[in-house]
């Protein structure tokens, strides 16, 4: 992948999980309903619609940091021990901040 084909992967995963997070965050807003029976049923989709926020906030900040890291320079390069992260793991996870070596 090169740079530019990066940066443009990651702008677009960074709209994709920012729009996922706002359209959670309005769900939760939206309040439930008040027959009983159904509200079990939302109170379980929303531990459900939880967990997928909290996980893609937590994506978002991978992204955001490998966003960072391409502007600083940085990109590419293991955390931990400095050493250049192999480009097959780059894509299939292009905001991983370690090498295979240091992830184990």
């Amino acid at each position: 992948m090169t740079a530019d084909q990066l940066n443009s992967f990651l702008k677009t995963k960074q709209n994709e999980l920012s729009q996922r997070i706002a359209a959670i965050e309005a769900d939760f807003r939206k309040g439930r309903s008040a027959n009983f029976a159904e509200q079990n049923t939302e109170r379980e989709n929303d531990d459900v619609l939880d967990e997928i926020h909290q996980e893609a906030k937590q994506e978002l900040v991978m992204v955001n940091h490998a966003i960072l890291r391409i502007e600083q320079g940085a990109y590419g390069l293991c955390q931990h021990c400095e050493e250049q992260i192999n480009p097959e793991r780059l894509n299939a996870l292009p905001y991983t901040t370690t090498c295979i070596k240091c992830a184990k």
